[in-house]
């Protein structure tokens, strides 16, 4: 995957985000992509039922299986922890 479509990937994951969340007074550009997403640094402020349902969203939406809780819990480190497993699973399927 290309620079540009690795951004768009990052922004696409930030949409999803908030939308699965329903977070509404954030911005895509404010979420900062190397932030872990369950820490306090995080403006997301996300708790594991968050987690559960951002699983769910990201199998959905990219055909992907995030098949145990030890993957779950690596994928979803970061924006850029779940671009990367979303690259790496659809280069998978070529």
């Amino acid at each position: 995957m290309d620079v540009i479509n690795s951004a768009e990937l990052k922004k696409d994951i930030k949409l999803l985000i908030l939308e699965t969340l329903n977070i509404k007074n954030i911005q895509p550009d404010s979420i900062d992509e190397a932030v872990p997403l369950f820490s306090k640094e995080n403006i997301l402020n996300l708790d594991s039922i968050d987690g559960i349902e951002l699983i769910m969203a990201i199998q959905k939406k990219y055909d992907v299986r995030i098949g145990d809780q030890n993957l779950a819990r690596n994928v979803l480190e970061s924006i850029n922890t779940i671009a990367d497993f979303v690259v790496t699973e659809s280069n998978k399927k070529l």
